[in-house]
């Protein structure tokens, strides 16, 4: 839940210059799998699209005002980015800008809030004005 509230944050803070978008994938710890004792959801693995829809709910609950989607059920959005068990990306008109490590691991919010400042940075600088 710690993980959602930064990206949260970041959503809150950057949503004027940058859309963000979850893609719902398959579950890393379904409640009928491999177990871990820190998730607080209890979600089992999806068996059909009706339960990954179901899930999803349960997640976006934990990111208002963040646009969600979900993968197919033959995961193909999770194969071509290697997102399993999450990943954060930035794409910029069909290029990706900024592909972060594999989680759990290499899931780091602070290295996206980087990537934003500096394009923030870029967007907003301090210009030269008219005298």
């Amino acid at each position: 839940m710690a993980r959602m509230s930064a990206f949260q944050r970041l959503v809150t803070k950057y949503q004027r210059d940058v859309d963000f978008l979850i893609i719902y994938i398959e579950e890393a710890h379904p409640s009928d799998g491999w177990i871990t004792t820190d998730s607080p959801y209890i979600i089992p693995q999806h068996r059909s699209l009706e339960d990954r829809v179901s899930a999803a709910r349960v997640l976006q609950q934990g990111a208002p005002g963040c646009a969600l989607v979900l993968d197919t059920m033959a995961n193909s959005s999770s194969s071509a980015y290697g997102a399993y068990f999450e990943r954060l990306y930035v794409i910029q008109s069909g290029t990706i800008m900024y592909q972060g490590g594999r989680g759990p691991d290499g899931y780091q919010v602070s290295e996206l809030r980087t990537w934003l400042e500096r394009y923030d940075e870029q967007l907003h600088g301090t210009r030269p004005r008219r005298l």
